[in-house]
C-alpha cells in the first residue's frame, strides 16, 4: 500500500506539469486521471488504462450529442449519467465511468464544442492515464522473495501434520488440535494470491511456476482433509498402523525436500503388498480399523499422484528452485 501511495503521488505530478506544459486549461484534472489509472499489476494497469479510455471516447461521444442538442443545462448532465453510464457499461468498459464522467464534465464546464477543447480531452486522456501506465510499467515491487516464503510455510505446515498423522496411529488416545490445517489454508491461499500478482506483473511472458506449485498444494491439502476424517476411524492401536506411521514420517521429511522423491512412493507399495500376505482380521472391530488404514494409504497414494501429476523437469538457472518446487511431495 505504501509503495502504491509513492507511484500515485509520482503519477501524479508527472500528469500535471505536462498537462500544465502542453496548455490544457485546469491541468490537475490530468493528475486526477492519473489517479485512476494506478493499480498493483502491470496486467491490470493494462486494463484499467484501456477501459478508462475508451469509455472516456463513448462518453465523450454521448455528452457532445446531448450537449449540442439540448444545450449546457445542469439537467442535461442528469442525462448523461441515466443515459451514459448503462451505455459505458454494455461497451464492456464499466471500470472508466468515473474517469469519462471527469471528462465530460470538462467540456460541460467549458460550454462549447470545438474541435480543439475536444482534441483537448483526448490528450489529457493520454497524459493522465499514460503517466500513470509509464510509473505502473518502470517499476513494480519484487515478490519472489515473500512468495518463497509463504512455500516454506506451506511446506512446515504440511511437515507438521504429517508427523501429527503417525502420532496418531502410533497411538490413537493422543490429542492433537489440527490447527496446523487452518494455518496451511490460509497460507495456501495468501500463496495463490501473492502468485497470482506476480504474474500479472509479467506482461508477456507470465511465469506460472509459483502459481502451479499453489495449486498443487490446495489440491493436496483437499486430500489431508479425507485422510483425516479416515484417521478418525482408527480408534484402536494396530501393528499396522504403526507401519503406515512409518510412511507419514517419511513423508513429513520429503515434503521439505526441494524435489518429489519417490522414496515414500516406494515404501507405500512395499507395504501394500506386505499387507495382501497377512491374515484376515479376526473380529469386526480389526475389520473396520484395518479398513480404515486401508483406505488411509489409498488417500496418501492419491496425495503422491498429485505431486507426480504437477511434477516437471528440473531446469539449470535460477529458473531451477521455483520448478523443482512443483515436484515436491
Amino acid at each position: 500500500m505504501g509503495f502504491r501511495i509513492i507511484k500515485t503521488a509520482a503519477a501524479t505530478l508527472l500528469s500535471i506539469l505536462l498537462a500544465a506544459a502542453a496548455g490544457i486549461p485546469n491541468a490537475q484534472s490530468a493528475g486526477l486521471l492519473a489517479i485512476l489509472g494506478v493499480e498493483t499489476t502491470r496486467k491490470r494497469s493494462l486494463r484499467t488504462i484501456t477501459a478508462r479510455f475508451f469509455a472516456s471516447l463513448v462518453g465523450l461521444f454521448l455528452g457532445c450529442i446531448l450537449f449540442f442538442t439540448l444545450g449546457f443545462h445542469y439537467w442535461v448532465l442528469g442525462l448523461y449519467v441515466l443515459f451514459g453510464f448503462p451505455l459505458i457499461v454494455k461497451s464492456g468498459f464499466k471500470e472508466g465511468i468515473v474517469t469519462s464522467s471527469v471528462i465530460v464534465f470538462r467540456v460541460f464546464g467549458q460550454a462549447d464544442i470545438t474541435v480543439h477543447i475536444l482534441l483537448q480531452q483526448i490528450e489529457l486522456l493520454i497524459i493522465g492515464l499514460g503517466s500513470a501506465g509509464l510509473v505502473n510499467f518502470i517499476y513494480m515491487p519484487q515478490t519472489g522473495g515473500m512468495i518463497a516464503g509463504i512455500r516454506k510455510e506451506v511446506d512446515g505446515y504440511f511437515s507438521v501434520i504429517f508427523r501429527q498423522i503417525a502420532l496418531t496411529l502410533r497411538d490413537p488416545a493422543y490429542v492433537w488440535d489440527g490447527k496446523e490445517l487452518i494455518g496451511a489454508g490460509e497460507a495456501v491461499q495468501k500463496g495463490l494470491t501473492a502468485a497470482s500478482r506476480e504474474m500479472e506483473n509479467h506482461v508477456i511472458h507470465p511465469d506460472e511456476a509459483w502459481n502451479v506449485y499453489f495449486y498443487m498444494r490446495k489440491e493436496q491439502l483437499e486430500s489431508i482433509q479425507n485422510m483425516m476424517q479416515l484417521l478418525s476411524q482408527v480408534y484402536r492401536q494396530l501393528p499396522h498402523g504403526d507401519m503406515v506411521a512409518e510412511l507419514f514420517d517419511q513423508l513429513s521429511g520429503d515434503v521439505l525436500a526441494e524435489e518429489y522423491t519417490g522414496r515414500t512412493e516406494k515404501l507405500l507399495e512395499d507395504l501394500q503388498q506386505e499387507f495382501q500376505q497377512m491374515e484376515l482380521p479376526d473380529s469386526r472391530e480389526e475389520f473396520e480399523i484395518r479398513s480404515a488404514i486401508l483406505q488411509l494409504c489409498r488417500e496418501l497414494a492419491l496425495y503422491l499422484k498429485i505431486a507426480k501429476r504437477y511434477k516437471s523437469p528440473v531446469e539449470p538457472g535460477p529458473v531451477k528452485d521455483k520448478l523443482s518446487a512443483k515436484g515436491k511431495a
